[in-house]
């Protein structure tokens, strides 16, 4: 079992970064990091504090799940987070899709808004423009799609997507699992 992946996991889930996860367990955003990185392994006492501050119990941790097939209807959708400061926002289309391989998201741009910068990584990432016109960074280059083109990268540089269109951009994007 991976678990700095679980714990990265659950970490997104309740929307924290690493710096707020650290200061809630008093641990430094490094050492979050590494240990989400299984880089290195936390003592049962730091371990418990972590899984507390993130609602989540031992047995819950480590209970293995069988991963079912289903379709997600409609209702089952929802806006799990929104920045209006950056102006995006983010719907996950596929409930609980940040711990399998592939996390399809519903990704809508404000005006000038822009998504949040990621770091180099191991994930490829695939876009379809459904609305307006999009700008992504990657490294030092720039590429443009508007509404009805696609993108496809590998996120082996530092990369975001911004909105260049007068109004609301939205697009469906894909990425594959990375090891942040």
């Amino acid at each position: 079992m991976e678990i700095g992946k679980k714990i990265k996991t659950l970490r997104l889930k309740k929307g924290l970064t690493q710096e707020e996860l650290g200061e809630r367990t008093d641990l430094s955003k490094g050492y979050i990091s590494q240990l989400e990185r299984d880089l290195s392994s936390p003592s049962m006492e730091t371990f418990f504090v972590i899984l507390e501050v993130l609602g989540c119990t031992p047995k819950q941790f480590f209970d293995e799940e069988e991963r079912e097939q289903r379709v997600v209807y409609e209702e089952e959708v929802q806006t799990d987070f929104k920045d209006e400061e950056k102006g995006y926002e983010i719907t996950w289309l596929v409930p609980e899709s940040n711990e399998m391989e592939m996390e399809p998201i519903w990704l809508t741009l404000s005006e000038k808004g822009e998504f949040k910068e990621f770091e180099p990584s191991l994930s490829e990432t695939f876009a379809y423009v459904l609305k307006g016109e999009v700008m992504i960074t990657l490294g030092k280059r720039t590429y443009f799609a508007k509404a009805g083109e696609s993108i496809y990268f590998h996120a082996s540089d530092t990369h975001q997507i911004s909105n260049v269109h007068k109004g609301f951009s939205e697009l469906i994007l894909v990425a594959t699992e990375s090891y942040l």
